[in-house]
């Protein structure tokens, strides 16, 4: 039987106040913790005996046996799986980020922990590397938002920081800076380059007016057929997938 101090840690990790605090996280579910074991430092593993006698050394500082009630007030899930695990916050360095040398996504703003998750996953499927996130976009590590990459999350990174900054950085180094626009040039149309940063606005809002300014390579991804009347505009997960691959393809034709 799982403890309730450690039933009431796990559970607390559903704040982003207690995930800064411990520096932890939760990821649930047989192939999502089998994936991020790989790529972070495990504390804790709580699982069902038939999970555990499935596998042969398992890298954690602390593994529990849990039965399917144990399991089941410990998850964030409908329909918990067999394993739970607790894994530190990785430290990422921003100055390891190359614009100028490989494709970047920038968020801003993004308030869905589905549509980051997704983004995360469709970056790793393109092979984006990092992620940079304006500061008051959803954390990474909230449960959804982990959830929802799919086991991504072992082969990106994300960093937070102030955008605004990092962009005029980057454009004061040529870097292109991509973002989608009504009034931009057709995506299928243009010149793209193999590097950049792809820039992808708020749900809701789009890009804000201060990030807009600094964009030096407005794109648009037309409806078809053009003169069609349609939906005002495209989920930000489904135009980040629409624009990476396009990115990609030209890639590929040019190799």
């Amino acid at each position: 039987m799982v403890s309730k101090n450690k039933v009431k840690y796990i559970r607390s990790l559903e704040s982003k106040k207690y995930r800064n605090e411990y520096k932890t996280f939760v990821a649930e579910g047989n192939k999502l913790v089998a994936d991020m074991l790989t790529a972070y430092t495990c504390e804790l593993i709580i699982a069902k005996p038939s999970w555990m006698a499935t596998q042969g050394d398992i890298p954690t500082a602390e593994l529990l046996e849990g039965e399917e009630e144990d399991i089941r007030k410990i998850s964030f899930l409908k329909n918990p799986q067999d394993v739970i695990a607790v894994f530190k916050q990785p430290s990422w360095d921003l100055e390891t980020v190359k614009p100028a040398e490989e494709l970047v996504l920038a968020l801003d703003g993004i308030q869905d922990p589905g549509n980051l998750g997704t983004i995360i996953r469709l970056a790793d499927w393109f092979g984006i590397e990092h992620i940079i996130c304006s500061k008051d976009t959803v954390d990474v590590f909230n449960p959804k938002v982990v959830q929802a990459t799919m086991g991504a999350l072992a082969h990106v990174k994300i960093y937070y920081t102030e955008l605004e900054e990092f962009l005029i950085k980057q454009k004061k180094a040529s870097v292109a800076l991509y973002g989608t626009f009504l009034d931009g040039e057709n995506i299928y149309a243009k010149e793209l380059k193999d590097t950049g940063i792809l820039l992808m606005g708020n749900e809701g809002n789009g890009i804000r007016p201060n990030i807009e300014k600094l964009i030096n390579e407005k794109l648009f991804i037309p409806n078809y057929p053009t003169e069609r009347e349609t939906s005002e505009s495209l989920n930000v997960a489904v135009a980040t997938a629409i624009i990476c691959a396009e990115f990609r393809r030209r890639q590929f034709q040019s190799l």
